[in-house]
């Protein structure tokens, strides 16, 4: 689409025309690239501050979200829970200024986050925390999330958290993208729709990738043990898979997966943290890259390999890694819709 272009044997991928890494690269922030996709160009100082103002306004989600996330037993699984937001949201907006599509996909990002972290503090026993409006997107979601007070906020946590939203942002007509859009055309209104994308998101096959990431490298547990893991993913009769490796659409290096691995660094060298699944992941990376089995196969790290020790080095449990995969593609659903 004019939204998304990927060419997958050359590990391209474009948001309006401007490469990611690009974007990425010369510092961007996760709203930025939003406008850039509901408007189709890049902000002017003045249009970004007004629809940074339009989004932070309205950071905190209804009153009537939060007592259905209270409703849930804390047990549930997040993606229930804010399936049940979204849908919440449908009934809460659905005969208020229903022809501003533009308000509502801006409703739809100011508020996922809220929603998101309240569903943490929900399962985690915790009161919910207020938007603070003053706050970066990023900053007032880790503070809703963890509370700034009490938690070893940087600057540097807060501008991965916006490259991870960025890198997650859209990725053309994958599954749950697709969804949204079959449930737009029947005239459903927009929150209908994401709460459709996010059920879609939950099913195994599309979102939770850089879970199953992390539940490997914890089985690994050593590098010295990866030669070993390496040769039984090569055998067929152990039916062992090589997770956030390889992608449906990229015959190449994952364009992500390079800018989420110097990320996983900075957080991990910012916060002070020795994370032996680093280890274990950049020794697996070297191998698998110099394996004829593996190139042969165009089997290249993808954006999940890295993604899930970011978000655990943060303090963002296994669990939730789905909700903010969510929160980042919840702008392109929105614009795609």
């Amino acid at each position: 689409s004019k939204i998304t272009f990927i060419d997958g044997n050359k590990g391209i991928l474009r948001y309006r025309g401007y490469n990611i890494a690009d974007l990425v690269g010369s510092s961007k922030s996760f709203i930025e690239v939003v406008y850039l996709l509901f408007y189709g160009i890049l902000p002017s100082a003045d249009s970004l501050q007004n629809f940074i103002l339009q989004i932070s306004q309205e950071y905190m989600p209804p009153k009537i979200v939060g007592d259905v996330i209270k409703s849930f037993p804390q047990n549930s699984h997040p993606m229930a829970i804010l399936i049940a937001c979204f849908s919440t949201l449908a009934s809460y907006y659905h005969d208020q200024n229903c022809n501003d599509e533009l308000r509502h996909t801006r409703l739809a990002v100011s508020q996922i986050a809220g929603m998101v972290a309240m569903i943490y503090r929900h399962i985690t026993n915790q009161d919910f925390i207020q938007a603070n409006t003053e706050l970066s997107y990023s900053e007032n979601f880790i503070n809703m999330m963890f509370d700034i007070s009490s938690y070893k906020f940087t600057k540097v946590v807060a501008k991965a958290l916006d490259i991870i939203f960025i890198l997650h942002a859209d990725h053309e007509q994958n599954a749950s993208t697709a969804t949204v859009r079959l449930t737009g055309s029947a005239g459903a209104n927009l929150f209908a729709c994401l709460a459709a994308g996010t059920a879609t998101l939950w099913g195994p096959a599309h979102g939770g990738a850089n879970e199953a990431v992390i539940n490997m490298l914890m089985e690994i547990e050593n590098p010295n043990n990866v030669k070993q893991f390496v040769q039984k993913v090569k055998d067929k009769n152990k039916g062992i898979r090589l997770m956030g490796f390889g992608h449906r659409v990229y015959k190449n290096y994952d364009p992500r997966a390079k800018i989420m691995c110097e990320i996983c660094k900075e957080v991990l060298n910012d916060l002070k943290v020795s994370d032996p699944l680093l280890e274990i992941a950049l020794e697996l990376e070297n191998i698998a890259l110099q394996d004829s089995y593996f190139i042969e196969r165009s089997l290249y790290p993808n954006v999940d390999f890295y993604s899930g020790i970011v978000l655990k080095a943060i303090g963002i449990p296994v669990k939730m890694f789905t909700t903010l995969f969510a929160l980042a593609r919840t702008s392109g659903w929105s614009a795609q819709w």
